[in-house]
């Protein structure tokens, strides 16, 4: 049987927009064979303690050579861009 990578993703994205999609849509086309898995999209913005977390939570239960993609906005930066 051959080897399927297994990929996680953690986001604080939120389903209201394309972003999520995107993601994997770029993974897939670079690793068809690919099996995705969603940790959770629907955090509370820049909160890393709560990604850690479940992070923690669910790599417990999936399989050593696991890859987690996991992006939190730290919001670094926002007022300066908001003032431009």
């Amino acid at each position: 049987m051959a080897f399927k990578p297994m990929i996680t993703l953690l986001t604080d994205f939120d389903l209201g927009d394309s972003y999520v999609a995107e993601m994997k849509a770029v993974i897939l086309f670079i690793c068809p064979e690919a099996n995705l898995i969603g940790t959770s999209h629907d955090m509370r913005k820049y909160n890393t303690r709560m990604g850690v977390y479940l992070l923690a939570r669910a790599s417990r239960y999936l399989p050593n050579g696991t890859t987690h993609v996991a992006i939190v906005d730290l919001g670094v930066g926002r007022e300066a861009c908001n003032n431009s």
